[in-house]
């Protein structure tokens, strides 16, 4: 069971396994990614439902313009295959992408800005996928857009702080993630929210992401509820902090 008054405001997910889940079917692995954005309408329910006000996931990297052109390509017309007005209007929730939209096919860039615009008003939970992404060149582009402002003169170089960064950043308006889960088995994070996920806490598991399910995202919540979030401080500070917050 999980703790309905301590779930995630935000979580993360890198939704692995597509390829793996099809290719175990005897199926191409573009059915793999077709069963993905499926369940990630279900799991888009999910979390909306339980109240998480974030939910934000990795759909394609910068990394994945390497696989061959037919799976890019079959990639990019699943996308807009996904975006539902009806997955939004009856949930409340809002679509947003980060990423460097312009590697994207321009009909795909027209799409995602087009639905951004016709989900601005909803306000209970914000859907944001993560297409064209690369953490590394997100923090490359915050250090230019900041040595811009330096080199204007609207910014000193003693004045850069860690907010100065975050606000420079794709996902500045957003709070950082609670939980980040990944599927598929790996045990890394591949180039996704560095800067982001410093404190986040990580949940791995098996299932590829077709097949995860409530159950699975009931375990991963129940997860990170049985841990203590510490931000660098001791055990006994925040133990102290808590009783404090209760009186």
């Amino acid at each position: 069971m999980i703790e309905t008054n301590n779930i995630p405001q935000h979580i993360a997910i890198i939704m692995d396994g597509n390829g793996r889940w099809a290719m175990d079917r005897g199926l191409d692995r573009t059915f793999g990614h077709k069963a993905g954005l499926d369940n990630l309408e279900a799991v888009t329910t999910l979390c909306s439902n339980l109240g998480v006000k974030y939910l934000t996931v990795y759909a394609f990297s910068i990394e994945n313009f390497n696989r061959p052109a037919y799976e890019v390509e079959a990639l990019m017309g699943l996308v807009l295959s996904f975006i539902k007005m009806d997955l939004f209007h009856n949930n409340n929730v809002s679509f947003h992408v980060v990423g460097d939209r312009k590697r994207l096919p321009r009909s795909v860039q027209d799409k995602l800005r087009s639905m951004e615009e016709e989900t601005a008003m909803y306000d209970g939970m914000a859907l944001t996928i993560a297409m064209g992404y690369s953490s590394k060149q997100e923090l490359v582009s915050a250090a230019q857009a900041i040595a811009q402002k330096v080199q204007s003169g609207e910014l000193s170089a003693d004045d850069i702080t860690e907010q100065t960064v975050n606000d420079n950043l794709w996902t500045s308006w957003m709070p950082d993630p609670d939980l980040l889960i990944r599927t598929g088995g790996e045990l890394r994070i591949s180039n996704y929210l560095l800067w982001q996920c410093a404190y986040s806490e990580f949940y791995f598991c098996d299932t590829y992401w077709p097949d995860f399910n409530e159950q699975d995202l009931h375990k991963a919540i129940a997860s990170y509820q049985s841990r203590q979030r510490r931000f660098g401080k001791t055990e006994a500070q925040v133990e102290e902090e808590n009783k404090e917050n209760c009186e």
